[in-house]
């Protein structure tokens, strides 16, 4: 897609990648429900995009109205891994889809994982110890869910590096905006990423246990809730889902305290700050910026009717930081701040992330053990941006550690 010139939203603009919000207030401010050039809806203010989420539209592209971005956004080749997933599909399929993994992600099943999830930051924050400077993406802000999810799904030790790799490019395909070039990456990836899960889902058929993926194997098989192709995207799904957006989480929350050090300093003098503390950092930089759904009939906001058949871009990034719901401070962070539990970045209604508790408990652990065991933490280097639009947040961070 051509971006055209003097765009309210225009995410290739100069800083964009290290800086949005910019961008999401003079929407906010001039026309928060706006129809764009190039053939979408953004929504950005906070109670808009709650509405939005909470509707029940549908997600699927393939309700969008004939057009030009229709033939943009709808794949000419079948349908890929994200798109047979719970993620992508509306009810009764959402349904089915999501009733099949939900008991594994109940608040109670997820706290017993504290103790392994304890475990698992402390031996990285070992490693970085004796590093003393390193990458906290590659040493704590990735290994950590990966190895969670990896576990949850009952998958053995593989090549680690190209997973990351391929669904780093394969979560592209949530942008608005691609060239042919990405286009392209991305359809590899999701074929490799495919062919990776398909034989994962073989394995486990012979290697049953107790977990996620034995009983997806075993519904499908069984009571033949599932095809093959839909196993295969719901692995999918949950394998890059389970640890892309968590990474963004600790590293973008780790990002905000050090640049907010009176606020580094009272989540370590006050440990009990650190369940609302997550809230505040999914607020203040959402892991998961924009997520998206598709008018089957005519949807009204702030006066303005949303045609069927619309693209329709509800802003999370946006939302959470509206000075109408969250005050003049919005840009702020405060970890004590009692609205920050109102944040949307787990989207709401039918889609609300079904991992929220589980991110919520990683970022908890992660970053509150990391700041008590290196009161030194600080920045190594410079932080480098991933240039992602929706899934924002560092791909490199050097930070410097020294034990207490």
């Amino acid at each position: 897609m051509t971006m055209p010139d003097e765009l309210l939203y225009n995410p290739f603009a100069p800083g964009y990648f290290n800086d949005p919000y910019a961008q999401y207030k003079v929407l906010r401010d001039e026309d928060p429900v706006h129809q764009h050039p190039l053939g979408f809806w953004f929504v950005s203010r906070h109670d808009d995009v709650a509405a939005l989420l909470r509707a029940g539209l549908s997600v699927e592209v393939r309700n969008l109205a004939p057009g030009e971005f229709r033939d943009q956004v709808v794949p000419e080749e079948g349908r890929g891994a994200l798109d047979l997933s719970m993620l992508d599909r509306d009810p009764p399929d959402h349904t089915r889809l999501r009733s099949l993994v939900t008991k594994v992600f109940t608040r109670r099943r997820v706290a017993a994982l504290r103790p392994r999830i304890e475990q698992l930051v402390d031996a990285a924050l070992d490693r970085m110890a004796e590093k003393g400077d390193c990458d906290l993406v590659e040493e704590l802000a990735f290994p950590l869910p990966f190895a969670v999810i990896s576990e949850m799904l009952g998958i053995p030790e593989g090549d680690h590096a190209r997973i990351r790799e391929l669904s780093g490019t394969l979560v592209r395909s949530l942008e608005i905006v691609a060239d042919d070039e990405t286009v392209n990456a991305i359809a590899a990836a999701d074929a490799e990423l495919t062919a990776i899960a398909a034989d994962l889902v073989e394995w486990k058929r012979g290697n049953p246990g107790e977990d996620l993926l034995t009983d997806l194997v075993q519904a499908e098989h069984e009571g033949q809730v599932l095809d093959r192709d839909e196993l295969v995207a719901q692995v999918v799904l949950l394998y890059v889902a389970g640890h892309e957006t968590t990474v963004n989480l600790i590293a973008n929350g780790v990002n905000a305290l050090l640049r907010n050090p009176d606020q580094l300093a009272a989540l370590r003098d006050r440990p009990e700050l650190e369940a609302n503390a997550v809230e505040e950092f999914l607020r203040y930089d959402s892991p998961v910026q924009q997520t998206r759904r598709v008018t089957t009939e005519p949807f009204t906001l702030r006066d303005k009717e949303i045609p069927a058949g619309s693209f329709v871009i509800a802003c999370l990034g946006s939302a959470n930081r509206d000075e109408r719901f969250y005050g003049s401070d919005a840009d702020q962070l405060r970890l004590d701040r009692p609205e920050a539990r109102h944040q949307v970045s787990f989207g709401a209604g039918p889609h609300h992330c079904l991992g929220a508790a589980l991110a919520r408990l990683e970022g908890e652990v992660a970053i509150g053990r990391l700041v008590r065991r290196f009161p030194d933490l600080g920045f190594a280097g410079a932080l480098e941006w991933n240039g992602r639009i929706n899934l924002h947040g560092p791909a490199t961070f050097p930070v410097t550690v020294h034990s207490a």
